[in-house]
């Protein structure tokens, strides 16, 4: 399909860009209208057989009128017209062909090529675009054919506007989230390619990508999916032993599943990288997942998952779980080191009209003391320098048709300096509200006096630790742990006395219960204070009674 080009002495005169605008024919065309005779004439008749040449030198006789832009078809077999334009053009009427020089380009629907310099076969509809070396041997003006898939970027092609098929060398095209790239390019009528020797990346250096996916072969369906065939994954140049015997990449503008492709980092610790590469899945238009992962030249490697939900009028979070291996130094030398580190992050709200009755939220960012140090998202991120972390997670119910009412909860503080953590949980506080324990149901003649009294309850469970990291799932829950339970029972009444005085007379029961008891006492013999401790039940009880007066005076101010 490649046409050679007529070379052209460069004082030749060729027509203007306004000038050369064609239709595409298929045998036959016609030129109406008076012209004088060029030097460019002398091209046109060479290429032309002696009864065309006298047809063109003995026109008819006919007023003086613009010569017409197009040349028409005698023979329509396009469902649109080609039209092109370009800086400088020649058109061999006797072989039907056109060749453009310039910032070429042709129109055919909506597809478009443009390219340095583009021939035609007008009988056959081919089309042959390349681009021009400039001084520096560099190519510019390469070819780009534009449809409604996008934009493909080349070395040279050669397309058919009849057939929709074509060639094209060296293509550089975006699909989905990365650049496909490939040495030989076939282009089929229904829009599918197929490729050999191609390469998929992110990378958008397409001459030298920091890393790829080689395609031995593939068929792209273009704003869809590449199916390959062997394929494996290159870093720096450098084939990795990652390959697979075929490879799916969906891509899609919608909401939908598909490859996360990682990014290309180097570590001084850990070598080269891939980082975030992964796979998405949308599962739903609640939920998603999003595993990914992350590998090093010196075998340190992580795992993370990341998923979102969110249900309408109810609730909704995200929960992110990380995992990494780290190596640091080579196996062998004293500064080897492997360590293992982890990281939860969730966070969870609740629509307040989701459940009157119960109600979770949580906010908890935990992970080990290496992690930060160890992740490499985190370092250009506020957490890398934060010397604290919190996590809360509360649960507050209310049991329906009644004055009780629950709620526990866990904290978290940790200080990633020293790896110290202080955790309270659980935490626990049962309530019920003000009642009257006296009141009857069917009151009959005056309120009692002791149908006043009314009385709550409250109680607190707590259970705390502060210890190293380390050292935390070694506690004992007894004797580490620092728990104990409180019980408060408020009671009181108010009586009107005199008829202007209000008496509030109130009692409030506490109890205290702990599980561990010191008894201190001086030892002579040892001329030291001797410590007993004892772990059991013991309970410590508080009462506490008031009376108060109040009134209320009313009166006028004259002024």
């Amino acid at each position: 399909m490649a046409s050679s080009f007529p070379s052209r002495a460069a004082d030749e005169s060729l027509p203007a860009a306004g000038d050369s605008d064609a239709t595409v024919t298929d045998s036959q065309v016609t030129v109406t209208g008076p012209r004088r005779l060029n030097r460019h004439d002398r091209t046109l008749f060479s290429e032309m057989d002696s009864d065309s040449v006298a047809a063109a030198i003995v026109p008819p006789a006919l007023p003086d009128m613009p010569r017409p832009s197009r040349i028409r078809r005698q023979k329509v077999d396009l469902d649109n017209t080609v039209q092109f334009s370009a800086k400088d053009s020649m058109i061999l009427i006797g072989q039907n062909s056109a060749y453009m020089y310039g910032d070429a380009e042709l129109t055919y629907g909506d597809q478009k090529l443009q390219a340095a310099e583009v021939s035609m076969d007008m009988a056959t509809s081919n089309v042959h675009a390349l681009g021009r070396p400039d001084s520096t041997g560099e190519l510019e003006g390469k070819p780009i054919f534009t449809d409604r898939s996008g934009d493909y970027e080349s070395e040279n092609m050669s397309f058919n506007f009849k057939t929709q098929r074509g060639f094209i060398n060296n293509v550089v095209t975006e699909q989905g989230e990365g650049y496909l790239t490939g040495g030989k390019t076939k282009k089929m009528e229904n829009g599918e390619y197929f490729l050999k020797d191609g390469r998929y990346s992110t990378c958008s250096d397409h001459d030298h990508p920091h890393f790829y996916f080689q395609l031995t072969k593939a068929k792209v369906k273009p704003k869809s999916n590449i199916v390959t065939g062997p394929a494996y994954m290159v870093l720096a140049g450098l084939p990795l032993p990652l390959a697979v015997p075929f490879g799916y990449f969906p891509f899609s503008e919608k909401y939908s599943s598909g490859v996360i492709f990682p990014t290309f980092g180097d570590d001084y610790n850990r070598g080269f990288y891939l980082s975030n590469g992964g796979y998405y899945f949308a599962i739903n238009d609640n939920v998603d997942l999003a595993l990914t992962g992350e590998i090093y030249t010196k075998g340190s490697w992580g795992l993370t998952a990341r998923s979102s939900y969110v249900k309408r009028y109810k609730f909704s979070g995200s929960f992110n779980v990380s995992y990494l291996n780290t190596i640091y130094g080579e196996k062998g030398n004293p500064d080897y080191a492997k360590q293992t580190n982890f990281q939860v992050l969730w966070n969870h709200s609740q629509d307040a009209k989701a459940n009157p009755n119960m109600n979770l939220s949580a906010s908890v960012n935990f992970s080990t003391s290496g992690y930060t140090r160890s992740d490499v998202n985190s370092y250009y991120s506020n957490s890398f320098t934060e010397n604290t972390k919190s996590s809360t997670v509360n649960l507050t119910y209310r049991i329906p048709n009644t004055k009780w009412s629950l709620s526990t909860t866990m904290n978290i503080a940790q200080r990633t300096q020293d790896s110290t953590l202080s955790v309270s949980f659980p935490n626990i506080t049962a309530t019920m509200s003000q009642f009257y324990p006296f009141k009857r149901k069917r009151a009959v003649g005056k309120e009692r006096w002791y149908e006043k009294i009314k009385m709550s309850y409250s109680g607190i469970l707590q259970n705390s630790l502060t210890a190293k990291q380390d050292e935390f799932i070694h506690k004992s829950l007894i004797k580490d742990w620092r728990n104990g339970m409180k019980h408060s029972i408020p009671i009181s009444a108010t009586f009107n006395v005199l008829k202007y005085i209000n008496v509030t007379p109130s009692v409030q029961l506490t109890d205290r219960m702990y599980t561990t008891k010191v008894r201190r006492h001086w030892d002579p013999a040892a001329m030291a204070e001797v410590c007993d401790t004892s772990y059991s039940f013991y309970n410590v009880w508080d009462f506490q009674a008031s009376v108060s007066l109040d009134t209320k005076l009313y009166g006028f101010i004259s002024r």
